[in-house]
């Protein structure tokens, strides 16, 4: 069984309450700074005879469009922003803890820098870029496509990396590495093909810039072990929380927005109902 807590809370109070050493694992999805006004609109499909959708056994059914979110992503200091948190991040993560920060290609190179500053260059351990197919194509130059993810471990000889748990990926050309080999599938690279969250896919909660499910998992199954801690500061609609819990692991999750801890509690009580406290100010003992 996972404990975890939703807290809603500013970040940088909620850090400095808690104790040095006693996170494993840190995953944060900080605002982008894209000075873009973000949103997203969820869907619901309903079982409807009058229907405009046929699916599976000839059923009908309709979409609704629910509750809309949004924020405004833009800072005028984005690292002066961003870098006391990565301090408090550094401060709270156990010897043996990761921390992995997504972020796109604006601000990328800056982050980097300051990761470098707080953990040491020699921590840094991975750049994994995130890569999808979804969206707009410009004509006007290469389409983006693509978010970083920077893995840095407090110490870059004694960290936690779970290899027979990475789950594996098919061969683009099975037929060139033999049956077996194409049954078992390879390991993945440091380049993450992955699909976003669909718009009317079951795992989508109408929360902006929600990631998948699928990122999260790998991350928290390799890098941490169970019944270890595992933080979101920018928790959003709890997708990490949600990776943590499926996979017996506890988890402290943090944000600002009510919004978004309504959507983090309503997400994570399917997953450990008699455990999962909403807490406007609680702290890792």
């Amino acid at each position: 069984m996972s404990y975890g807590s939703i807290n809603l809370a500013d970040n940088i109070e909620f850090l400095s309450g808690i104790s040095n050493d006693s996170v494993n694992l840190i995953y944060i999805d900080p605002p982008f700074n894209t000075g873009a006004k973000q949103s997203m609109t969820s869907l619901k499909t309903i079982r409807d005879e009058k229907g405009d959708r046929t699916g599976f056994g000839g059923n009908r059914y309709r979409t609704e469009r629910g509750e809309s979110r949004s924020y405004l992503d833009t800072f005028d200091d984005y690292i002066g922003y961003l870098a006391p948190r990565l301090e408090e991040a550094h401060r709270i993560l156990t010897a043996d803890g990761s921390l992995f920060l997504h972020i796109d290609y604006r601000e990328s190179h800056y982050c980097k820098i300051v990761l470098d500053q707080i953990f040491g260059r020699d921590s840094f351990m991975n750049e994994i870029i995130w890569s999808y197919d979804y969206g707009g194509r410009s004509k006007r130059k290469w389409p983006a496509k693509h978010d970083s993810i920077f893995w840095y471990a407090v110490d870059p000889k004694n960290y936690t990396f779970n290899f027979d748990a990475i789950d594996r990926i098919p061969y683009l050309a099975p037929s060139l590495v033999g049956k077996e080999k194409a049954a078992r599938g390879k390991i993945p690279t440091d380049v993450w093909w992955q699909t976003i969250v669909p718009t009317n896919g079951k795992e989508r909660t109408g929360y902006p810039t929600q990631k998948p499910l699928a990122i999260l998992e790998r991350i928290v199954k390799v890098h941490s072990n169970a019944d270890e801690m595992v933080m979101d500061f920018f928790a959003g609609s709890g997708t990490t929380g949600v990776a943590a819990a499926k996979n017996e692991r506890f988890f402290t999750l943090v944000d600002a927005n009510p919004e978004a801890v309504q959507v983090a509690v309503k997400r994570l009580a399917k997953y450990s109902p008699e455990c999962v406290g909403f807490t406007p100010d609680s702290r890792l003992a």
